[in-house]
């Protein structure tokens, strides 16, 4: 039998606030996320390591579902 894993859905993150003024993880955190500049929006799978990141610097982005 196979094992059949719903795909992941899709995550719209933004960075609204500069990570400067934060901790070197924050900023590190922010450029893992594939963020460099403000206002600047990538696409991520939605994964548990992906969903600890956001939730170290949701301060400082915003989080939505790609469609």
């Amino acid at each position: 039998m196979a094992d059949l894993k719903p795909t992941p859905k899709d995550l719209r993150i933004t960075l609204v606030r500069s990570p400067l003024g934060n901790s070197t993880k924050h900023k590190l955190t922010i450029r893992a996320l594939g963020l460099t500049r403000l206002h600047q929006t990538v696409v991520q799978a939605d994964t548990p390591q992906l969903r600890g990141m956001l939730a170290k610097v949701g301060h400082l982005v915003t989080v939505e579902e790609a469609k």
